[in-house]
């Protein structure tokens, strides 16, 4: 499931952010990436040793756990420290699949939350191939996509301006990702009908479904 997740970020909140990273320093970014990710990686991203790297990846991973779409979807057990990355002057990330292991997690859903507005920079589409075909995706600031790491994606060469983004990696409560599928459409409708109508028969029904299911196929 390919999810674009809308009020991740407030207009204020990506205007910090952004000033923060506007003072901290970037490095070339292929120093995070598999040995053959490594070849067509052509970005930067900040350097995590520098003592402000720490604070703003707590309060940008305490957002995203706040977004109650996030949960549902990826329903993270634990999430990987963020990179913040850079893309200009010709910058790409060409075809790829995400490392199985990531920080010593098993990375079952990756995330890439736009720190740039789609004006600002021309290019760096994020595209993820399937057998159905390419999409593209480049949505506002302050929207997240999220995907199976089993997804082979790239970013578009960036021709103008910049793109800013932040990027990580969770380990699911549920590996598989059409359980997790499943258990998203459950959700929403469950909810949906609590909004409609209330505590019904038919919610209790699918609340019972849906927490078995999940008993049944979590992985903690």
């Amino acid at each position: 499931m390919i999810l674009v997740i809308q009020n991740v970020l407030t207009p204020d909140n990506v205007t910090q952010i952004r000033a923060k990273l506007d003072t901290m320093k970037f490095v070339d970014g292929t120093a995070t990436a598999g040995w053959h990710a490594k070849l067509v990686k052509k970005n930067l991203q900040a350097d995590r040793a520098q003592p402000d790297y720490m604070p703003l990846n707590k309060a940008v991973t305490e957002a995203l756990m706040r977004q109650p779409t996030f949960r549902m979807a990826a329903r993270p057990r634990q999430i990987t420290p963020l990179l913040f990355s850079r893309y200009r002057d010709e910058m790409e990330y060409g075809t790829h699949v995400d490392d199985p292991i990531m920080y010593n997690l098993r990375s079952d859903v990756s995330f890439t939350l736009f720190l740039s507005e789609p004006d600002e920079y021309e290019g760096g589409e994020l595209v993820m191939e399937s057998t159905a075909g390419e999409q593209k995706f480049k949505p506002p600031a302050g929207q997240m996509i999220i995907y199976p790491s089993t997804t082979l994606h790239r970013v578009e060469p960036v021709k103008r301006g910049e793109r800013v983004a932040a990027v990580g990696w969770c380990q699911s409560q549920v590996r598989e990702p059409g359980q997790r599928e499943i258990l998203y459409d459950l959700d929403m409708a469950r909810r949906a009908l609590f909004d409609k109508d209330g505590k019904t028969r038919e919610f209790d029904v699918i609340s019972k479904a849906h927490a078995n299911l999940m008993r049944m196929w979590a992985d903690i």
